[in-house]
């Protein structure tokens, strides 16, 4: 089975409950963290190093997509959602400790 598959198993599997507790979102949030944006950085980080590579041959409005405006786009994106969640998760790991 593949990884994503058991990432996936186990957010359905947290997700399946009858009562949301601040547990289950903390554990549901630590496993997007820990076990789903590595993942998706690494998928991420492979297309952005491809589309830098094609964009040596581009020109015009092309070059700046694919060098500068998608690589920009797409691992800010990820950035954010990381520091979302890792800065959302602080405060109730605190509060509930």
């Amino acid at each position: 089975m593949s990884k994503w598959t058991d990432v996936r198993d186990a957010i359905v599997k947290e997700l399946n409950v009858e009562n949301v507790t601040e547990e289950v979102k903390q554990r549901v949030t630590r496993a997007i963290l820990n076990e789903g944006l590595p993942m998706i950085e690494q998928v991420v980080d492979k297309f952005v190093d491809k589309i830098k590579e094609q964009s040596k041959s581009e020109s015009g409005w092309c070059y700046w997509r694919d060098a500068i405006v998608l690589p920009t786009v797409m691992q800010g994106a990820v950035w954010i959602i990381k520091m979302v969640l890792e800065k959302s998760l602080a405060p109730t790991v605190k509060a509930y400790a």
